[in-house]
This record gives C-alpha cells, sequence and structure tokens, in this order.
C-alpha cells in the first residue's frame, strides 16, 4: 500500500503506449462493424471488471478509510484531486457530501485541474502543470492535518504527483489512486490504491471502466469515512440535510422506521430539532427537550448509537 515517496512527472511526448489503461483491447477490435445488440452486451459484460477491481483493492480502501476518518476526527478536511474524468469524479463525490451527510462544505472538497470552468469543459492540457497542483492545493490552505486522494488513471498526470509530491512534503495524508499497476507508474503516497480494470474497449478512454471503478471507490471511500464519524445508523443517513421535500420524506421515513414515530410527530420532531433527524431520533427515544438531547450528543456523539447507550436508551425500531 506504500509508494514511493518521490516521482517524477514524465517528460514531454512520452510513449505512454505500456500503460495498462492505454492498451488495445482485444475483445473488441472490430467494436466499429459490430451490430448494435452485441457492442452493448460486450459493454455489459466489460463492466464487470471494476467491481473485481475494487474487490481486489480492497485491502487499500480499508486503510484510506480508516486514516481519513482518524484524521477528520482530529480536524483535518479531505481533498480529491485529480484533471479531467478523474478531477471531475471527485469534484461529484465531494459535491455529494453536504446533502447527504450534513457535512461542512469545507469537509470533503474536490479539486479540479482547470477549476470550474473544466466541470463543462474540457482542459485537459492544464493537467501536465506539476505546480499547478500544489498551487491549487495552498489555495485552499491545505495543511499537515489534511488527507489528499490523488487521482490519475494512468498514474502519469503531473498535475496530481505535484500535488501527492507536496501532500507527503508537508506531512499530510497522501493517498494515491490509479488505474495502472504500481511497477508500471509508482506514485508519491502512503497508501497507493490501484484499480486495475484493464484495457478499454475504446482503448484509452479512461472515463470507461477505469471511470466505473474510480467512482464505486469514491463511493466507498466517502461512505465509509462518514460511518465511521457516526453520520450513520444501522443502514440509514441520520444527518441527512433535510433541504427538500424528497429528503424531508425520507427524514420522516427514518424517524418512522427507527422510532416508531407518525409523520405528523416527526415532522414536529423535525422542526423542534431545526431539521437534525439525529437529534429528532435522540428525543424521540429519551424524552429530553431539544437543548438537553443536543447537550447530550455534543458530549456523547457523534455516534447516535454511543449517544443513546450513555444515557440506557433504545429506539423503538430496528437496533
Amino acid at each position: 500500500m506504500t509508494g514511493p515517496s518521490v516521482s517524477s512527472p514524465p517528460e514531454s511526448g512520452t510513449d505512454r503506449g505500456h500503460l495498462l489503461t492505454e492498451q488495445a483491447n482485444p475483445l473488441s477490435e472490430r467494436l466499429d462493424q459490430l451490430p448494435t445488440d452485441e457492442l452493448v452486451g460486450l459493454f455489459c459484460a466489460n463492466e464487470r471488471e471494476p467491481q473485481r477491481a475494487l474487490e481486489a483493492a480492497a485491502p487499500a480502501l480499508a486503510a484510506a478509510v480508516d486514516a481519513i476518518a482518524a484524521r477528520l476526527q482530529a480536524g483535518g478536511r479531505l481533498f480529491y484531486l485529480g484533471a479531467g474524468t478523474s478531477g471531475r469524479l471527485g469534484v461529484l463525490d465531494a459535491a455529494e457530501c453536504p446533502p447527504t451527510f450534513c457535512t461542512a462544505p469545507e469537509l470533503v472538497q474536490g479539486v479540479l485541474a482547470g477549476g470550474a470552468p473544466a466541470l463543462l469543459r474540457s482542459s485537459e492540457g492544464l493537467e501536465d502543470l506539476a505546480a499547478a497542483g500544489r498551487s491549487d492545493l495552498e489555495e485552499r490552505g491545505f495543511g499537515p492535518a489534511d488527507c489528499l486522494v490523488g487521482i490519475a488513471a494512468g498514474g502519469t498526470t503531473p498535475y496530481v504527483l505535484g500535488a501527492l509530491e507536496h501532500a507527503q512534503a508537508i506531512g499530510a495524508l497522501a493517498i494515491a489512486m490509479a488505474c495502472v499497476p504500481a511497477e508500471q507508474v509508482p506514485m508519491p503516497c502512503s497508501i497507493d490504491i490501484r484499480l486495475l480494470t484493464g484495457p478499454e474497449l475504446l482503448a484509452g478512454s479512461t472515463r470507461l471502466k477505469a471511470g466505473t471503478a474510480t467512482k464505486m471507490a469514491l463511493n466507498l471511500l466517502s461512505t465509509g469515512v462518514m460511518v465511521r464519524l457516526g453520520k450513520v445508523h444501522g443502514n440509514r443517513m441520520v444527518d441527512v440535510a433535510v433541504t427538500n421535500s424528497k429528503l424531508e420524506d425520507r427524514a420522516l421515513r427514518i424517524l418512522r422506521d427507527l422510532a416508531g414515530l407518525e409523520r405528523q410527530r416527526g415532522r414536529e420532531l423535525l422542526q423542534q430539532s431545526g431539521g437534525s433527524v439525529k437529534l429528532a431520533l435522540l428525543i424521540a427515544a429519551t424524552g429530553l427537550d431539544v437543548a438537553s438531547a443536543a447537550a447530550h450528543l455534543a458530549n456523547h456523539g457523534p455516534s447516535l448509537r454511543q449517544a443513546l447507550a450513555a444515557c440506557g436508551a433504545q429506539l423503538n425500531g430496528p437496533q
């Protein structure tokens, strides 16, 4: 899981044809000649590879979840950084943490080469600037307490390598995520996540299997970290942000399923608790008033399970 401390970006014009993500897939040599049903079937069969890649990377992913959670519990933040598809996937996962887990927008951040404009328009040329990775982190106040997941499907992106080297140099947690073997492309990191999905059906198009595996891995990382941070009870997102009618309905169903509350009573408790599902559940289980329940959660949380155990209470629903 541990990578080298130093990695030099590839020289301009370097032949990358040996990389796993750049090789041609023999299964799709006649891709342009296939009937549509066969083309679709080939893609469906090939998309099983990301699951296998994720399973093979499970030890590194588990180590990353625990290491990131420890840093965040101590006041650090999590940064995803990449260029092109890899960077956009990081931005997507970061953007979904506040509504799903009610985190502050600063806690999980996506850093994309080229910034916001690159979300909608290709700016892949910016990935060749190694110094830009470092400067983009510095602009956000990235420090030794923080975590960086540097995402590069082919592992050679100077923008990502420069950021990882900076993270290591200042004592931050540096995690590399790539879809090529470490022996092909070493990356500077403390935890090395390799998602080996093999050659793409469209040679070199890493938005396909490599992108799918990356999205799956980021889903796992952020969800696993939030579980460790006490933002989940059972399999329910008890820190969900109640910001629209869909999420209010979800919150009310959580209150019904875990605490046996009818919708009207659940809505009343949500209003009293300022939209906090976790606080509403604690009130329902303990009978405490809002201020007392909030103080209890602050002292014995953030895990609802820990807070309930501290006062000898339990929910009426599944435990």
